[in-house]
């Protein structure tokens, strides 16, 4: 008999038993489409009213996930058997002490450590490797009433903003599948477009959540540094990657961020709760008095079609009496810094790898561990200055400024047998990450930052429009995002089937 996709053997499906045992809410699984389309709010609140259960929803996406994964290749590991034994487990509990998520399923992305459930970090390396152990990420969001169902794909050790590996392959976008989903959150940012997710974790180094948003239709953020706690690897200051949520809307995407928030001592950079939910600030209806947009970041060639998508959906927040103009903080530094930075961050938590396994590893992770391990302490020292001076001058122009709004990526989604973008509008890039310097320089400046789907280019492919507020400043950036989500409606355009070009 065959393994299923998590290594397990099935001797039959696991929906089956549930509905002889009587352990399935009143909801057949006939009747998933409805709960796929639903938002991860109403969902959260048909489960605390009892009018469906953790059980049900797992049947729900396993049948989804056999429906439209097949095309998009978003959630290659699924580990259905662990998330019903812990459903079984929470249901145990009222519905009142289920946690904030109250047993919503939620796929983790396959960077991330999750106890007894291959986790490959997209590499040969560890194509069989299931740890003992959760990150804690994982422990603070089942504590929440989190789910784990799946894992979603990414490109080898996340690098590189087009999610393919050689252990599961490429993940399509469900727009066009023969474009890139972008990465490296693009297994979770595909799952929330096809439907067999209601939310997702994802992580950001390079733009990372925001990109993947940004091609597929869905909202990604990148919060503050120390906002999700997680466990420290390799180093316990490392802060250019951080942890985030995922979701087809602004407010379900806060409802996220309040599950993977708060502080735990073995994560000496993560910040306590605040006293009042994300939820909540992106429900208020607060909106900014004057908002910045650069089509550019002064920094970047960006293609004309998504500059102009981008430009014409930050001009209306002026529908909500905001005051609209063109302006950017100083980045001219974003390029050297990140490239620096970004490569001493692959010497030190890869360069045993290179050593041992160099014949496993792809091209472009060989290229940025070796370029970490021939930097200088001058340049170490260089690079940490321009972004201290960068994040001064992103300070100061939040002073006059609630919001800076940029296009998410310069692109619209490429072809996915592209490895990257090596060139736009007419400049070729150095690297393979130079492409993606419109959502690196954010990081660098310690910003949270989002992308909203601000519309579609002639061809229909979505465009997202990235969002940024001063450092720990989400419940701002929330606000601010549910009132232009408002203005655009734009909201539910996702879940779709995917598309397959003719």
């Amino acid at each position: 008999m065959p393994p299923d996709r998590d290594g397990l053997i099935v001797i039959a499906s696991e929906a089956t038993h549930a509905a002889a045992s009587g352990e399935t809410g009143e909801m057949g699984v006939t009747d998933h489409q409805g709960l796929v389309r639903e938002t991860a709010c109403a969902v959260v609140d048909k489960l605390r009213a009892g009018e469906v259960t953790p059980l049900d929803l797992l049947d729900v996406l396993e049948q989804r996930i056999a429906e439209v994964d097949g095309n998009v290749n978003a959630l290659p590991t699924l580990c259905f058997d662990r998330a019903r034994d812990r459903a079984r487990a929470m249901m145990k509990k009222p519905a009142g002490e289920r946690g904030l998520l109250a047993g919503l399923p939620i796929p983790i992305k396959d960077l991330t450590n999750v106890a007894g459930v291959l986790t490959t970090q997209g590499s040969p390396i560890y194509r069989d490797t299931v740890p003992e152990r959760s990150d804690l990420l994982v422990e603070h969001l089942e504590g929440n009433g989190g789910l784990v169902y799946a894992k979603s794909n990414t490109p080898e050790f996340g690098a590189g903003a087009n999610t393919f590996n050689e252990v599961f392959g490429p993940t399509r976008n469900p727009w066009d599948t023969s474009r890139s989903a972008a990465g490296s959150s693009g297994g979770a940012a595909v799952a929330l477009a096809t439907g067999t997710a209601w939310l997702a974790h994802g992580t950001d180094t390079g733009g990372s959540l925001r990109s993947p948003a940004s091609f597929c239709g869905i909202v990604g953020m990148r919060p503050s540094i120390g906002r999700v706690a997680h466990t420290p690897v390799a180093a316990i200051d490392r802060n250019l990657g951080v942890h985030g949520p995922m979701a087809r809307n602004v407010e379900d995407l806060a409802l996220l961020l309040d599950a993977m928030s708060g502080e735990h001592p073995a994560d000496p950079l993560s910040l306590p709760r605040l006293p009042t939910s994300f939820l909540s600030a992106a429900r208020s209806g607060s909106k900014p008095r004057r908002i910045a947009f650069s089509p550019d970041l002064g920094i970047t060639p960006v293609d004309p079609e998504v500059a102009a998508i981008s430009r014409q959906a930050a001009a209306r927040f002026a529908e909500a009496g905001v005051i609209v103009e063109q302006a950017h903080p100083d980045l001219r530094e974003a390029h050297e810094c990140f490239h620096v930075l970004r490569a001493f961050d692959y010497a030190i938590s890869k360069a045993a790898l290179l050593r041992g396994q160099r014949d496993q590893l792809k091209p472009e992770v060989i290229w940025n561990i070796e370029e970490g391990l021939k930097l200088t302490v001058e340049q170490l020292e260089r690079a940490e200055a321009q972004r201290v001076a960068m994040t001064g001058r992103t300070l100061e122009f939040f002073e006059k400024y609630d919001l800076l709004l940029a296009p998410a990526t310069i692109v619209a989604p490429f072809p996915i047998e592209n490895r990257f973008v090596s060139e736009c509008n007419g400049r070729k890039f150095a690297n393979y990450i130079e492409w993606l310097a419109i959502v690196y320089a954010i990081t660098l400046v310690c910003c949270p930052a989002l992308s909203l789907p601000c519309g579609f280019t002639a061809s229909g492919l979505p465009v997202g429009l990235q969002m940024v507020a001063p450092p720990r400043g989400e419940a701002r950036l929330l606000a601010g995002a549910k009132v232009l989500e408002d203005i655009l409606g734009l909201r539910g355009t996702t879940p779709i089937d995917p598309r397959t070009p003719k």
